[in-house]
């Protein structure tokens, strides 16, 4: 079975599908392995590695592509990219299909089987290919890496002969994957952390942490699925927003990372609640790629509004490419084994990872989200 691994066209992406040390491994249980050019070179990885760790290095991608009988990446492919698969071919990437209705066509199209690795299942068993978990805990620590260095002030209490400087107070709305690494950061680094979580649950979490937790009474209106909330009520959220609102206003640093799957981001850092904040605060939007959590906030740029630093990065992970790679190679790997040796596929179609990751199969939809 030929795996191949294109260069990852996406802006502002540097992470690449597979690692060398993987790619070792894979050719050792038999699998061969191509890589385009240059694929791994913004996650500081040379073509060279990749051969020697038993790879071909393609120059031609067109050729990368009908020659696979799986492409590995990290975001799907363009719908052209797909159209140069082979029939019978086998897709693994980040697809989030819901809301990419031209990549499932385009898979349909083709005649490709697509696994998204954002739709596996989050089950104890599927723990080493959740990429979503992997390279979400990545993202919670340069987000607090980039509000500190966007903060002109110091985090930790300092007392010194001249006077003491208070520590700085970081809001963290969210306490998912994200927001709880983004809490060990920043209480590491001497902060002050408070964090506010619609769902009751992770409150446990939050306080083992160190952090306090803002609690805003529920209602039945929350809907949660797979750790995530699916739903909420707008009046639920506009009760959140009325507690937190004065909790942002003391804070040195908010960190936003609430999304609910398939939908626009809520709406939680109103341009009021912006003008409230200290001039030289900071605000990191996590959610920005998908409307933002911020009202001011702007897709892949940092401005300063109302004298607070906003940041809108769409892709923290990619920020952090040879660690991001690392994991997600590990995670795509173990996720590939679970499916397949090197001969071929299993086609479990009933076992529950594959059924929930499996958006299209030999051309036909078959994911129960998008399926008509």
């Amino acid at each position: 079975m030929v795996l191949a691994v294109p260069t990852e066209h996406k802006a502002y992406e540097n992470r690449v599908a597979l690692t060398p040390e993987v790619v070792k491994e894979l050719c050792g249980k038999g699998f061969q392995v191509s890589v385009e050019a240059g694929a791994g070179e913004k996650s500081y990885l040379a073509d060279r590695l990749y051969t020697e760790a038993g790879a071909s290095i393609v120059h031609d991608a067109a050729q990368l592509y009908a020659s696979a009988d799986v492409i590995l990446k990290v975001n799907a492919p363009e719908p052209a990219e797909i159209s140069c698969m082979k029939r019978g071919a086998v897709l693994i990437s980040f697809m989030y299909a819901s809301t990419s209705p031209d990549v499932v066509k385009a898979c349909s199209d083709a005649g490709v089987s697509a696994f998204s690795v954002d739709a596996i299942p989050r089950i104890s068993r599927a723990q080493k290919m959740d990429a979503l978990s992997s390279q979400s805990n990545l993202a919670g620590y340069k987000t607090v890496i980039l509000a500190a260095n966007a903060l002109g002030k110091i985090f930790p209490l300092l007392m010194t002969a001249a006077g003491t400087v208070k520590p700085a107070r970081v809001v963290i709305m969210g306490a998912g994957v994200a927001g709880l690494q983004a809490i060990a950061t920043a209480k590491r680094l001497g902060a002050i952390v408070e964090v506010s979580d619609i769902r009751p649950e992770t409150k446990e979490q939050v306080e083992s942490l160190g952090a306090k937790f803002i609690e805003v009474k529920g209602d039945d209106s929350i809907k949660t699925e797979g750790g995530y909330v699916k739903d909420v009520s707008s009046d639920f959220l506009k009760k959140q927003q009325e507690l937190i609102a004065k909790h942002v206003s003391a804070a040195d640093i908010v960190i936003t990372t609430a999304l609910i799957p398939g939908k626009k981001a809520p709406m939680l850092i109103s341009s009021d609640m912006v003008k409230s904040m200290r001039a030289g605060s900071v605000i990191v939007d996590m959610a920005v790629e998908q409307g933002g959590n911020c009202e001011l906030s702007e897709l892949n740029k940092t401005v300063v509004k109302e004298g607070v630093s906003i940041i809108g990065e769409s892709n923290l992970p990619s920020l952090l490419p040879l660690n991001a790679s690392q994991l997600y190679a590990r995670n795509i790997s173990t996720f590939l084994l679970h499916l397949a040796d090197s001969n071929a596929f299993r086609w479990e179609l009933d076992e529950e990872i594959t059924r929930g990751s499996l958006i299209t199969h030999e051309g036909k939809i078959v994911h129960p989200s998008i399926a008509s």
